[in-house]
């Protein structure tokens, strides 16, 4: 649901079908996964029994190229103060 509405945000007037769909949340959970993965083995690393936000914010740095790790991270950022500050 989250994905369709990215996607009415960005191109109103495009629809996804739902093999594309499909696809998308395989992509979305198998990058979630590998950020819980990386995060984790950096609070093992770092002998923490908790991932914070900023075992997050390494992971998505390790695991997205370029670019994207920058629109993440700052995405992110907002996201936890908002949060935070709520």
């Amino acid at each position: 649901m989250y994905i369709f509405k990215v996607l009415k945000q960005v191109h109103p007037d495009i629809g996804i079908s739902s093999k594309a769909m499909g696809i998308m949340n395989s992509f979305i959970n198998d990058i979630f996964e590998k950020l819980a993965q990386e995060a984790s083995r950096l609070a093992r690393y770092n002998k923490k029994p908790t991932i914070t936000s900023r075992e997050i914010q390494t992971s998505v740095r390790l695991v997205l190229p370029g670019e994207l790790a920058k629109h993440a991270v700052s995405e992110g950022t907002k996201a936890v103060t908002k949060f935070t500050s709520a």
